[in-house]
């Protein structure tokens, strides 16, 4: 599996967000949709919440293949 670390300078940043911002989607609507349809997991569980909010420490992943670490 491929680990991406992604730095922010906030609290925290919602689940959508996040996807954008490491460049895994193109657009919010692509998040949307593969939110959605069950194919992102955040620390393990299966994740429908696109403004789940997610802080250092925290790990998402992508049909089990793409990992981002919140750091």
């Amino acid at each position: 599996m491929e680990s991406n670390e992604i730095k922010i300078h906030t609290e925290f940043i919602k689940l959508q967000d996040l996807l954008k911002f490491a460049g895994a989607v193109e657009t919010g609507g692509d998040a949307k949709l593969i939110i959605q349809e069950g194919r992102v997991t955040v620390n393990g569980e299966v994740c429908t919440m696109r403004g789940k909010k997610l802080r250092p420490g925290d790990r998402a992943a992508i049909d089990g293949e793409t990992e981002l670490v919140v750091t």
